[in-house]
């Protein structure tokens, strides 16, 4: 199902909780997924999302109907995964970690270009798909079809579906991959 972005910043705006509610259901799974993927503690990963989510509600009222919600989530996950790893920067657990891991905690114009190439890398590695491959992800991620409705419209089986998704996500991945962690948090929010 496609949600207009319009009308889920309208209804942020005024409060309407359920907006809040399909927000939440749209990408509270991924952020959870990519919190673990780099905090390796669940409650830590618990707190990301809630804290993502606060932020979003706090921030509704300067919410435009041109603001991109994907875009908005990606900035508010990153700041908040980046103020966990400052807050816990004393904390010798975390140390060796912070070693390892290097994230730039830039504001406005810059956030948005950072989704902006992401999205593009994105979108250039589509066309790279095998022909098949690329139609059955397309009708799965931006058409927002099932795996049941593609097989029934290509005439192949649910089977056939999944194994081209896998494949396709394993590409993307590993593509965007190269990009370093701000690239993982796009794929986990926005094509997994």
């Amino acid at each position: 199902m496609v949600v207009n972005n319009e009308i889920l910043c309208d209804g942020l705006r005024s409060g309407n909780k359920k907006s809040l509610d399909t927000v939440y259901g749209m990408y509270h799974e991924r952020i959870y997924g990519f919190a673990l993927s780099y905090l390796k503690d669940e409650d830590d990963a618990m707190d990301i999302v809630q804290e993502a989510f606060i932020k979003l509600w706090e921030s509704r009222k300067t919410l435009k109907d041109d603001t991109r919600l994907d875009a908005l989530i990606f900035t508010v996950t990153k700041n908040a995964i980046l103020s966990l790893f400052r807050k816990r920067s004393t904390e010798k657990k975390y140390l060796s970690y912070l070693g390892s891991v290097t994230m730039s905690n830039n504001s406005g114009a810059e956030e948005l270009s950072d989704f902006d190439f992401l999205q593009e890398k994105y979108e250039a590695l589509i066309p790279q798909l095998p022909e098949k491959r690329r139609e059955i992800f397309i009708l799965s991620r931006k058409k927002g079809l099932s795996n049941k409705e593609i097989a029934e419209i290509k005439g192949i089986s649910e089977k056939t579906v999944e194994n081209h998704m896998t494949l396709a996500l394993s590409f993307l991945r590993e593509h965007l991959g190269q990009s370093g962690v701000l690239s993982t948090l796009f794929y986990y929010l926005f094509i997994v």
